[in-house]
This record gives structure tokens, C-alpha cells and sequence, in this order.
């Protein structure tokens, strides 16, 4: 696979808790989006992207795996062909 697949074509919201780690999944194939649960390991080209929150909000993960800023949407997949 040399592209990612893209699970979604807009964002994952989701509420980050400050001081906890994140490994966002930049293959697309994981089951647990946005985040990361190994399945790269079968393509060995992707690897998860580490986050860490340094505070408690509401954030957007990308979903289409096209962001020019990962793990966060850029809004890509606005222009982008799917």
C-alpha cells in the first residue's frame, strides 16, 4: 500500500484528556479510528503519529489520512478526490 486509506472524509472529533499520550493511525486501516491499533505493522511503510494533550479539549483528528498537519485535519478533504 503506498497511499493511506481514508476511513472518512472529514474529521473525528474527539475530547483529549491533558497529560495523556495518543498514537493517531496514519495508515488508515485501524479499527479503532483515529487512533492507532497496530494494523500498519502489515504494511511497514506507515507508522502512528504521537500525541500528547497538554490540555483537556475537543480536538480534530484527521480522518481522510491526507492532512498536510497529522494528526489534526487541515480540511483536505475538502478539495481532495476520494
Amino acid at each position: 500500500m503506498e497511499n493511506p486509506t481514508s476511513p472518512q472524509k472529514y474529521p473525528y472529533k474527539v475530547k483529549v484528556e491533558k497529560g495523556k499520550t495518543y498514537f493517531w493511525c496514519s495508515c488508515g486501516l485501524s479499527a479503532k479510528q483515529p487512533f492507532c491499533d497496530g494494523s500498519h505493522k502489515k504494511e511497514g511503510k506507515f507508522k502512528s503519529i504521537k500525541f500528547l494533550a497538554t490540555e483537556s479539549e475537543e480536538l480534530d483528528f484527521c480522518g481522510c489520512k491526507k492532512s498536510s498537519r497529522p494528526p489534526f485535519c487541515d480540511g483536505t478533504h475538502s478539495w481532495t478526490e476520494f
